[in-house]
């Protein structure tokens, strides 16, 4: 019998390289589901969709993050401003931060915008960055009990202006629905001053605490982006866009995930996928190991860090997830085939890939 080869989840020399990669890996699948949407649904649906997934990512994160960032007690325009601030800053994203008073603060998203890649920006509809502001950052003040708080947006990222920016103001009287998002275009920023911007404690946010949060970063916005598509769109639809999106990304980043593992490109064997699978469990904190078979290399996993939190996932994320590793070894060896005859139900579930 051939032994095990594999990973079982537990820190190794690699972690941050693993993690640096699957941080690229789902930051990029989620950009793409945003302009497969866009493309294949409409601008319309892709701003419904950002919505609901900003809301969702509030309603789950927002309040139960003040004390670890340290802005509990704050006056709420600038502790409202700071969460944001220090939250992006943990995810890797580009931010500047610019308080004024008590009761206003700026921020600002510069760019290139670390949400849309590259050339991605062009192909991003306005619906999407209005469905943040509305699910996220006008809700701000309903979170907090204080219906005096609204977000004034002043540049939009994708309209050329100088990136997505706006400041959390705190009014001397209590806003309508309709008030707690405002957009102006003849206000600007004052200028960014790194000294005087809130900062992380380097003895708590070490390097290698800061990579493994931008992985968990992007992986929380593909996990909540297929729940919230298949709940808008239905299983059918979900399942059609989300599952191109991770085909496509996979191909399109498996070698710069090779780049990031220190990986060879040109070992194109079966086991050398094998490898590449269980360095990713591994990376994920997952378990898994890989065996020679008949006619290839078997891979099994157990857990599937994923869809952690999530009572009963949605069968399309299994399929879109997987969809992934189908691109990468579309591009590992267009010969091979890659089956899975076990799937997960959840996050403690098993998986069996086969690969010949």
């Amino acid at each position: 019998m051939t032994e095990p080869n594999g990973h079982d989840g537990r820190r190794t020399g690699d972690d941050t390289a693993g993690w640096a990669a699957l941080a690229t890996l789902y930051h990029n699948f989620f950009t793409g589901l945003i302009l497969t949407i866009a493309s294949r649904a409409g601008a319309e649906t892709a701003g419904t969709w950002s919505f609901n997934l900003f809301r969702r990512q509030h309603l789950n994160k927002f309040l139960s993050s003040f004390e670890k960032l340290g802005v509990a007690g704050l006056p709420h325009a600038v502790a409202a401003t700071r969460y944001h601030f220090l939250s992006n800053r943990i995810g890797g994203v580009e931010v500047e931060y610019m308080e004024e008073s008590d009761t206003k603060a700026w921020i600002r998203f510069p760019h290139p915008r670390w949400i849309y890649e590259g050339p991605a920006i062009c192909g991003v509809p306005l619906e999407v960055g209005h469905g943040y502001l509305r699910g996220w950052y006008a809700y701000n003040g309903v979170s907090l009990g204080n219906p005096r708080l609204g977000f004034v947006c002043t540049s939009q990222d994708v309209t050329a202006e100088y990136g997505f920016a706006g400041y959390f103001m705190e009014y001397d009287r209590d806003l309508a629905e309709d008030e707690r998002l405002r957009f102006v275009s003849d206000e600007t920023p004052p200028p960014f001053d790194p000294a005087a911007a809130p900062r992380l404690d380097p003895e708590v946010w070490t390097p290698e605490r800061l990579a493994k949060a931008q992985r968990n970063y992007a992986m929380e916005y593909v996990k909540s982006g297929l729940w919230e598509l298949d709940a808008l769109v239905g299983h059918e639809t979900a399942l059609e866009l989300s599952l191109i999106t991770a085909k496509l990304i996979g191909r399109q980043y498996y070698h710069r995930l090779l780049d990031v593992l220190g990986r060879d490109r040109a070992d194109t064997r079966p086991e050398a996928f094998a490898e590449f699978m269980t360095t990713i469990a591994a990376a994920h904190g997952d378990r898994a190991e890989w065996r020679a078979a008949a006619d290839g290399v078997e891979i099994s996993q157990s857990g599937w860090r994923l869809v952690r939190g999530l009572d009963a996932p949605p069968a399309l994320m299994f399929e879109a997830w997987n969809g992934l590793w189908e691109g990468c070894l579309n591009v590992h060896d267009r010969r091979l085939f890659l089956e899975t005859p076990d799937q997960p139900a959840g996050p403690d579930g098993a998986i069996l890939w086969r690969v010949g």
